[in-house]
């Protein structure tokens, strides 16, 4: 019996460590996905074009990237009541502040700066870290749930912005955005992160084997091909899938969607990706990461091709192809990276490699982000964006093929 309830004890506290980080990741990136929803209102209110309005949203997933090495770090040296504290304090800050701007660069820094350095602390690399702690056999499987909060995120975040934006106009809508951001910051300075922190028995992860700075630090990990491999891998995919996310709403609204019916449709996107993730996650523990990737690959390559071809559709059915294909794949292939990195690069240092890696994430995100914006207002279509995106894919599923095999079944 005292056995059984000790097996219970971590195992609760196992699940409970999964549900939060997976909680700050959906609304910490909720949030800013939900950017896509913002992007009409605000370029109409203010006169942005669309290169201009899509630079906000670039500079999140930017500084998201850019402060995610630093979110690692001091997770590790300092624990996760400061680092969640501050980030959850710099996002009430960045978007109580948007509420009253009216200028691009004052976005810029609140949006993006702030509140893209908040994400980051409340976001993946702290996230990565402590369930790579708490869970040893299926971790792939645990770190794809932790990537869902992304789906999650998005599929809360983004109606409910549309609702907040129809009743009370975009400025309160951010206002609510700050008050939910505020109270969160209180209420993780009371959880026990010490014990959080620390991970499950028998864990080869777990803090305390990981004292006496074992293992590989970020400074070695540089100096590997495998780390930049990852790094590249990160940089192509996001930018795949954020070249087309941002810009969906606004194509469907195009396309002669009402602006609720492509808030939906982004929203329940998101919520698959919950799934795909998920599900991406049991696969690759089972069949391999080479070939479960490439899979989810090609499903976001099929995915663009019937967004590009949804205007030209009166059945929906191409609508229905986007929403499961993109969904099921948007995020899918960052769990199986940082379940290889967490087994090859394992030890004390791990929050500030893993960090540094999803500096990458963040920078493709940006440049597929602003990139499209930017071919709209070259071209004044969405052809251009739609085919570097579907390209960016395609690169990512070949360099899956150049890493290692260490986790994939015999």
């Amino acid at each position: 019996m005292p056995l059984f309830r000790g097996v219970t004890a971590v195992m609760a506290g196992a699940l409970g460590v999964l549900a939060l980080c997976l909680g700050m990741t959906a609304l910490g990136r909720g949030a800013g996905e939900s950017y896509a929803v913002f992007l009409l209102p605000l370029s109409g209110d203010l006169g942005w074009d669309r290169s201009s309005a899509t630079s906000v949203y670039s500079l999140f997933m930017a500084a998201t990237g850019f402060f995610a090495p630093l979110a690692g770090y001091l997770f590790d040296r300092f624990g996760g009541r400061l680092v969640y504290a501050i980030g959850l304090g710099a996002l009430a800050i960045g978007y109580f502040a948007a509420g009253s701007l009216s200028e691009l660069w004052q976005f810029q820094v609140a949006i993006g700066g702030f509140c893209g350095f908040g994400a980051a602390l409340i976001g993946l690399a702290p996230a990565q870290a402590v369930v790579s702690r708490w869970f040893d056999k299926g971790l792939a499987t645990a770190l794809s749930m932790t990537y869902g909060g992304l789906g999650i995120g998005t599929l809360i975040m983004a109606p409910l912005a549309e609702y907040l934006i129809a009743r009370n106009g975009w400025r309160d809508a951010y206002g609510w955005y700050a008050i939910v951001f505020a109270v969160l910051c209180v209420f993780v300075l009371f959880l026990p992160w010490q014990r959080i922190a620390e991970g499950a028995p028998g864990n080869p992860r777990r803090h305390k084997a990981s004292l006496g700075r074992s293992g590989p630090t970020l400074v070695s990990a540089l100096k590997t091909m495998e780390f930049w491999a990852f790094f590249v891998i990160f940089f192509v995919t996001a930018a795949s899938i954020y070249g087309v996310s941002l810009q969906s709403v606004a194509y469907l609204v195009s396309g002669g969607m009402s602006d609720q019916q492509a808030a939906f449709a982004f929203g329940t996107a998101g919520m698959l990706s919950f799934f795909g993730m998920t599900a991406t996650g049991m696969l690759a523990d089972r069949f391999g990461h080479r070939i479960v990737a490439t899979a989810s690959y090609g499903l976001t390559v099929v995915a663009i091709a019937a967004l590009a071809l949804v205007p030209a559709d009166s059945t929906g059915i191409l609508l229905a192809v986007y929403i499961v294909c993109f969904g099921l794949s948007m995020g899918a292939r960052g769990p199986i990276i940082t379940t290889l990195m967490a087994r090859r690069f394992s030890g004390s240092g791990i929050g500030a490699i893993l960090g540094a890696a999803n500096f990458g994430q963040g920078l493709g995100a940006a440049f597929g982000a602003f990139s499209s914006g930017y071919l709209f207002d070259l071209t004044g279509g969405y052809s251009a964006a739609f085919i570097s995106c579907t390209l960016a894919a395609v690169i990512g599923a070949g360099l899956f093929w150049t890493v290692g095999t260490a986790s994939d079944p015999k």
